[in-house]
């Protein structure tokens, strides 16, 4: 899909420009974990406690003895100051891993002047946001297609910012399609891009992926200049690899075909995640992420529910 022509649009970077790239993201670092902290900490002040009883080790609460518990079950102690046997209820703790990606391509680093950040930006700080709360919830986290061991630690969000952010520099790839890498069963994976490729291209790497009960969670995240096509006039559009250059004389005669072709693709890219099962949502960068971070998080912990009884039943089995 082409682009209009932005600052961010550069030649293929040599070594002294891929040194200044890493060197100026890196120094972003500290500003992109503290704008997700934000965002983080406002959207959990609107969130209620997900917890539930299980097989963990952290207490929740006490309950009624009923028939079928054991007597290692019941805490005599509670129960000694009352006339009723009490059980004490531990937290369920999965063996889930939620799995965070995001597209490290070009076309990510575009931004219009419509918008005050990147779409690269802003998928890193709702990613990096999204981990902070999943984290503080007790989830592991991973960087989907890396070496990096899935963590509950508070250090796990500051390692996945230095994996993207380092990626990102390494690669300057234009490959924007996911790894076709299988996760372990019963994941879940939270993938941002822009999810431009054709839909053919996608449906192949979505389903190898979804492969194995993969649950995944597509936040499409574009400028709003992508989406409504707003140039008035002549206008030259390139490719973010610069191999393609459009010039128009009346861009504007070309809006309600271009917003036309462009519904159709994100209808398509919906399907698909739909007859995956999957979820799919759209941010655009000129909104605010507090909203888009709670709606993806409400979702991930609606997914993950199932995926967690569906485990402890299968325990349960072979006990």
């Amino acid at each position: 899909m082409a682009r209009a022509k932005s600052k961010n649009i550069t030649n293929t970077p040599n070594s002294a420009q891929v040194l200044h790239n890493a060197e100026s993201l890196s120094a972003a670092l500290p500003g992109l974990m503290t704008t997700a902290s934000r965002v983080a900490h406002t959207v959990a002040q609107g969130l209620h406690g997900r917890r539930r009883a299980g097989i963990g080790e952290t207490f929740w609460q006490f309950r009624a003895h009923r028939e079928g518990d054991t007597a290692s079950m019941i805490d005599w102690r509670k129960s000694a100051r009352t006339e009723r046997l009490y059980v004490r209820e531990r937290e369920w703790e999965a063996v889930n891993t939620i799995w965070l990606w995001v597209n490290p391509s070009s076309s990510m680093t575009f931004q219009s002047t419509l918008s005050q950040t990147s779409k690269r930006e802003r998928a890193l700080v709702l990613s990096l946001a999204l981990a902070n709360l999943l984290v503080q919830g007790g989830e592991r986290i991973g960087a989907f297609a890396s070496d990096m061991p899935p963590s509950t630690s508070q250090h796990a969000v500051r390692r996945l910012a230095e994996y993207f952010v380092t990626h990102m520099d390494q690669t300057q790839t234009h490959n924007s399609l996911p790894p076709k890498i299988h996760p372990a069963r019963f994941s879940n994976i939270v993938m941002f891009s822009d999810f431009f490729e054709p839909i053919e291209q996608l449906t192949e790497r979505l389903t190898a992926i979804a492969s194995r009960d993969v649950h995944g969670h597509l936040i499409q995240v574009v400028d709003p200049a992508e989406e409504t096509l707003p140039y008035q006039g002549r206008t030259q559009f390139l490719s973010m690899k610069q191999d393609i250059s459009l010039t128009f004389g009346r861009v504007e005669d070309l809006r309600g075909q271009y917003r036309e072709n462009f519904e159709l693709h994100r209808t398509a890219v919906r399907a698909l995640t739909r007859r995956l099962g999957w979820s799919f949502g759209v941010h655009r960068t000129d909104a605010p992420p507090q909203s888009a971070l709670l709606t993806l998080y409400r979702m991930l912990a609606d997914a993950i529910e199932p995926h967690r009884t569906h485990v402890r039943s299968k325990a349960s089995i072979h006990m």
